[in-house]
């Protein structure tokens, strides 16, 4: 008899992991699903013995998905596999019925020991033959995606264990960008709001880049509030908060790309590019520094506040074969 299982996640790799983490002897009839609105619609119509399900999707996310499923009264066990590792994040799924959390990227051996749990081994004849449903090829953008969403919950996860809050991850963006372009993208995230920014360079056996964070000046206002920095005589508290939260993003999101690519990377001293300043006035800065980049670019923001923080994480071009190879395993099909 085969089990009955559900893998929902908007990431073509992560679907393609967990269906492959999954072990032979639980005889695995798997069927897949991009986002919640697509699992509740295979709930509604079908029997599953186990759902794995993301938390950070389009239409519907993972926490949405949870509640229909509560108000439609479908139970199901199911397990929340997300790169979003806040300990609130945690205590919320498991709030709203989740039984389990797993951490991307998947761990077989935990994976395997929670199934033991809960599903009893089917018993295989000699001639029997375990079909698993086939992916989609892999692009190179379906693996960085989901490589910087795995990346952005370590530095999200850092943030909020650090100032004791709720930081909501939108789904990360990924491109290709020539200097023009990342002009652009830096205008469209700084409004006609005047900002704060940090760049902070980094390197790792060759592959190198810089780091910038941007955060408005209501933004830097209300974190001071917020964390209830102490004013000390002779100490500039928002650079020291500014300083803070740039080390924080930037050094947890490097350990989290660095831990998937078998890379350490180092960080060089923050910098501050301005404060309080228009982002032209940033770019014409630092427009020498930039050339054709590859560029990760999330907007973390933090629960409750108006709160809004920008990381943009630019790979130099000479960068991009390189990271390509360090990453080539995930396009393995086998």
């Amino acid at each position: 008899m085969s089990t009955a299982i559900l893998i929902c996640d908007d990431s073509a790799l992560a679907r393609k992991q967990m269906a492959r983490a999954l072990p032979s002897s639980i005889s695995p009839e798997i069927t897949f699903a991009e986002n919640g609105v697509q699992a509740l619609q295979h709930l509604q119509h079908a029997h599953f013995d186990l759902l794995f399900l993301d938390l950070t999707m389009p239409e519907m996310d993972g926490y949405q998905t949870l509640e229909s499923m509560q108000q439609q009264g479908i139970a199901v066990k199911t397990i929340v596999v997300s790169g979003d590792i806040q300990p609130q994040a945690q205590a919320r799924v498991k709030a709203l019925g989740a039984i389990e959390f797993l951490k991307k990227p998947i761990d077989k051996a935990v994976l395997h020991q929670l199934l033991k749990t809960l599903i009893s081994p089917q018993p295989l004849s000699l001639d029997s033959v375990v079909t698993r449903p086939s992916t989609p090829v892999l692009r190179r953008r379906d693996v960085y995606q989901e490589v910087a969403n795995v990346a952005i919950g370590r530095a999200a996860d850092s943030l909020a264990r650090h100032f004791n809050v709720f930081v909501h991850l939108p789904l990360p963006n990924v491109n290709i960008f020539e200097v023009s372009e990342l002009h652009m993208t830096m205008r469209h995230l700084a409004s006609n709001s005047n900002m704060s920014g940090i760049c902070q360079g980094f390197n790792g056996e060759g592959i190198a880049g810089e780091a910038l964070v941007l955060l408005s000046d209501s933004s830097v206002a209300d974190l001071i509030k917020l964390m209830n920095y102490p004013v000390i005589d002779g100490v500039d508290t928002e650079l020291e908060l500014l300083m803070d939260v740039s080390n924080i993003l930037v050094g947890s999101f490097l350990k989290g790309l660095g831990q998937q690519a078998e890379v350490k990377f180092f960080q060089s001293y923050p910098v501050v590019l301005g404060q309080h300043m228009s982002i032209d006035h940033m770019i014409e800065k630092t427009e020498s520094n930039w050339r054709r980049t590859m560029t990760f670019e999330v907007s973390y923001s933090i629960e409750g506040t108006a709160i809004k923080c920008d990381l943009l994480l630019m790979f130099v071009d000479e960068s991009f074969p390189l990271l390509d190879n360090k990453l080539s395993y995930l396009m393995d099909e086998e």
